[in-house]
């Protein structure tokens, strides 16, 4: 018998990748968390509305780790070619198969189990790995392949006035 903390789930994230963030949070650093996700997207090339779209699908799995899986959890973000990949760890008691395999909509007035069904819907991959040890999911956003939008300078000349005819 040990005193040893219980293992973290197997991660998915390759040990030759270097992370554009590596945090373990719980529920005070949610907030903190989410916004310093959106400026490593931003920073590595997701833009407009995928940014959203993503944050929100990771902020659905750092909340199921703080509610579900032990109050606690570990963040992991980095590149690998066009797409970002972001993992999520936790040391709960695992995701039941029966809630994995659900793929529909919940019900318009369900309250929670939004979660899951959420990410997948907002992730280009979503990954689960589930035990009694803990869980960790993958998910991943594909970098577009165009030239993100500019903010204008202030220095550049006005646009053109055209008025619709």
């Amino acid at each position: 018998m040990t005193d040893a903390a219980p293992q973290a789930p197997r991660t998915f994230m390759p040990t030759s990748a270097t992370p554009l963030l590596t945090r373990t949070f719980d529920h005070t650093e949610v907030t903190e968390l989410r916004h310093a996700v959106a400026s490593c997207l931003g920073a590595a090339g997701l833009h407009g509305e995928s940014v959203d779209d993503f944050v929100l699908a990771i902020n659905e799995l750092i909340t199921n780790a703080v509610r579900h899986g032990g109050g606690q959890g570990t963040l992991r973000l980095w590149c690998n070619g066009p797409a970002i990949l972001c993992e999520i760890s936790d040391h709960g008691g695992g995701i039941s198969g029966e809630r994995l395999r659900l793929r529909e909509r919940p019900a318009p007035d369900t309250a929670g189990g939004w979660g899951l069904w959420l990410t997948r819907q907002l992730s280009d991959d979503m990954t689960v790995q589930t035990g009694p040890a803990g869980t960790t999911v993958r998910i991943s956003a594909v970098v577009g392949s165009g030239t993100p939008p500019r903010a204008p300078d202030p220095a550049d000349p006005p646009a053109p006035n055209r008025t619709a005819r």
